[in-house]
């Protein structure tokens, strides 16, 4: 098993999970609330990464990131080293495509919130952005949960994108999902299977952990009510 891999992979996760949180929940607002007559453009583009197969959204995102693109030579000039086949190409390649596993629960979430409360809420002369952190998203809290969990989950179990965008560079690109496509390759099985059972743990302990939290929420609900 290669612990190094797994860490990468853990960091990977968790910073995904953390920025898509702020970039997520003001896309799953404006989508919870927004009437425009074109908003299923942007659900379809948000949605985009779970129906574009990965290699398509891999080559566009390297593509992008490269030195005839828009943001490889910016982030090359400021950092000193290219974008792609580096964790910060890796990290932006895991946002974009776990978009949708984020900002779609937290959309459904943010819409479950009954507007009464809201608008009662402004009618108490609260501002608007009070009233989101005060009302809005501790009755949402649930489902923003729900949201961050399948962000991580998702991130850590990522393979073609991150192959494709940060190649297999030991201790700065290489995953725990390529170290286990390496360790068949390879036909070493029982490291493939080490790393494999490893991460099916982690999966379950967080989507069970997550489904703890949900229910004691939900009973706490029950029993205000």
């Amino acid at each position: 098993m290669d612990p190094t891999a797994l860490l990468l992979s853990l960091r990977l996760a968790g910073w995904t999970t953390m920025l898509l949180l702020p970039l997520g929940l003001p896309i799953a607002w404006w989508l919870a609330r927004s009437r425009w007559r074109w908003k299923f453009l942007l659900e379809a583009l948000v949605a985009l990464p779970l129906v574009l197969p990965p290699t398509v959204l891999g080559f566009y995102l390297l593509r992008a990131m490269g030195p005839q693109g828009p943001l490889g030579p910016a982030f090359e000039s400021l950092s000193g080293h290219p974008l792609p086949f580096s964790f910060e190409g890796l990290l932006l390649a895991s946002v974009i495509s776990s978009l949708p596993f984020s900002v779609q629960p937290f959309t459904a979430a943010l819409a479950g919130v009954d507007p009464r409360l809201i608008e009662a809420s402004w009618c108490l002369g609260v501002s608007r952005a009070r009233t989101f952190f005060r009302v809005v998203l501790p009755l949402a809290a649930t489902g923003i949960l729900s949201g961050m969990v399948l962000t991580f989950a998702h991130a850590l179990g990522e393979f073609g994108v991150v192959l494709m965008v940060g190649g297999n560079l030991p201790g700065r690109t290489r995953t725990a999902s390529i170290a286990i496509y390496d360790a068949v390759q390879a036909l070493d099985y029982d490291a493939a299977g080490r790393m494999s059972l490893v991460l099916l743990i982690v999966s379950f302990v967080v989507l069970a952990l997550t489904q703890g939290l949900r229910r004691g929420r939900e009973s706490a609900w029950t029993r205000r009510s």
